[in-house]
Order: C-alpha cells, then structure tokens, then sequence
C-alpha cells in the first residue's frame, strides 16, 4: 500500500465547521517535539494552511483520537464552537462509531458482545498499555462494552483470520484491541496486545480501521463512510474464503439506526425529514459547562503512543 505523505491526505467529509479525514495507518496525529516527522496535523496545514486556527497549539482541533497504528474516520473541528458540540455529542455517548478488523482465528459465532472492563496496566514496563479486569496489576477497571461481528472468514499469510466488525458502544483506551486479545483473537498486526511469535506473524501494519463515523450536533450531523482497506485486491496476503454477513448490510443498518443518547430517532438533524435547529435554539449552556468545554478544548491531549 501507499505510504503515507504531506501530500495524500484524503478527505471523506467536509463543511464550514467539520473535516472527516481518512488517516493513514501509522501516522502520528500531532507532535509535540521540534523535530520534522510526518503527522495529521501536517498534512492538514499542507492542505488547507487557510484553516489553521493560530489559536491553538496545533493548529487544527481533533474532536476524538485515533491509535498511531489505527487508520480511518478521524474528525477535526473548524472553530470552537463546532469543536464543542462534537465534544457534547462524545460525551453523551450519542456518536456512533464503527471500525474494521482482521483477527487471528476463525470466530465460530457470527455475532458477540464483549464486555470485560478495561483498567490502565500497572505491572512495570506495561504502564502505557490497557488490560481488563482480574489481570494482575489491572488498575481502576471501567465498565466496556463492544459489539462484534464476524463478515469473513479467511486466510492471512495462510493463517486462520476473521474479518469483523466491531462497534464500541463505550470509549476506553485502547478498547477495541484489549477485547479482541481478550477474546482469544488479536488483531493482526497489534504487536502489544497481539500473540505474534515470528516474522510472518508481523504484517506491515496493523489490521484495524475506523470505518464508520456519525456525529449529531444539533447543526449539523457529521457523518462518514470510508472505504474498506481490507481487500485482496488491496493485500494479496488476504484469501477470504466463507461470507459470513455481507458489510453492505451492515452499513445501511448503520445508517438507519437511530442516534443514542438523549435525542430520539425523530430529532437528530441524521433524520432528513427534520429541519435543522439553528444556533440559537439549542439549549443554553450554564457558565460551568462553557467552562469545561473550554478547559478541555485547551488542554486536549492525545494517550501515550504504544
């Protein structure tokens, strides 16, 4: 595949007051060292320099995070106002988010929920890494919870893989990479949380993409669909053999769903018989919640990379 550069950002949304970028697999989102080395945030700059707002540390505010590993739908805001309606939809849990993954195995059911609780790792050498709960030095479990399911069985590399699905239903660190080693099936290619003891074991990147993004901020939903990565004719290394459910189907339910969280399937503005709300009919904000949307969009900073 084509190696990331300042050049080939691709871009699946775009308005006055939201990008959705595609990114590429390891890619750094920013960087907070002097040093010249490829990021998000350069590309962006490159791209659209009209854009960057001088107000903020990077120039571009990203209303969520993205694993460097991890390619797909990221979403930036244009303006403070837009960066905080995102944030109040993440908060109320009403975004919808939905990702691509390889998996070591074949997965027998075709539909699992995972709900193991997911604690910061405190055994020495671990302290970046996640682990659910009952793990030796597992420290403040959260509840998580996670929808898989299975679209392909195949081979990668000739070895047994599932191709999935998977919907995070909360946001913990690293989530989607803990349940699937929980489960018995790593994904492929995640070198931490992973189970590769050779060099064919080591693709060249890892096998998880955010494929689906739906945000419903009372002006306007943010809503993207990037395209699959997970191809053989992208990855001779990737033989699909058994159809399981057909990802089509997968997607139109998705955008049928209705959004979760306070507002009802009759009004959020991804309803497009619903006229959109202007920005004076939304609800008012108290002087403590203005505050801490500030605070965080001023002291938003990405986990630790792994």
């Amino acid at each position: 595949m084509e190696p990331g550069s300042v050049e080939n950002l691709s871009i699946v949304y775009q308005s006055s007051d939201f990008l959705v970028v595609n990114k590429h697999w390891d890619l750094r989102i920013d960087c907070k060292t002097w040093r010249e080395t490829l990021t998000l945030q350069k590309q962006l700059r490159h791209r659209f320099p009209e854009l960057a707002d001088p107000d903020t540390c990077y120039g571009f505010r990203f209303c969520h995070q993205l694993d460097f590993s991890t390619s797909g739908a990221l979403c930036v805001a244009l303006n403070k106002a837009a960066a905080g309606s995102a944030y109040r939809c993440f908060k109320e849990r009403r975004v919808t988010k939905a990702y691509l993954a390889l998996v070591r195995g074949h997965i027998q059911e075709s539909q699992l929920t995972v709900s193991y609780a997911i604690g910061r790792n405190s055994t020495e050498g671990r302290t970046h890494t996640m682990c659910i709960e009952g793990t030796q030095g597992c420290e403040n479990p959260k509840p998580s919870l996670t929808e898989l399911l299975v679209l392909e069985h195949g081979l990668y590399d000739g070895n047994p893989v599932s191709k999935v699905l998977l919907k995070p239903l909360t946001g913990r660190t690293h989530q989607l990479r803990v349940h699937c080693s929980a489960l018995g099936h790593p994904i492929v290619g995640d070198l931490t949380y992973g189970q590769a003891t050779g060099q064919e074991d080591q693709p060249f990147r890892m096998m998880l993409h955010a494929f689906y993004l739906r945000i419903p901020t009372l002006t306007e939903c943010v809503e993207a669909c990037t395209p699959d990565p997970f191809l053989s004719t992208l990855d001779a290394c990737w033989c699909p053999h058994t159809l399981v459910q057909p990802l089509d189907e997968l997607v139109q339910a998705l955008r049928a769903a209705p959004d979760p969280g306070p507002m009802d399937e009759d009004s959020g503005p991804c309803n497009p018989s619903v006229s959109l709300p202007g920005p004076s009919q939304g609800s008012t904000e108290t002087e403590a919640q203005q505050t801490s949307y500030l605070q965080w969009l001023s002291e938003w900073t990405l986990e630790p990379e792994n």
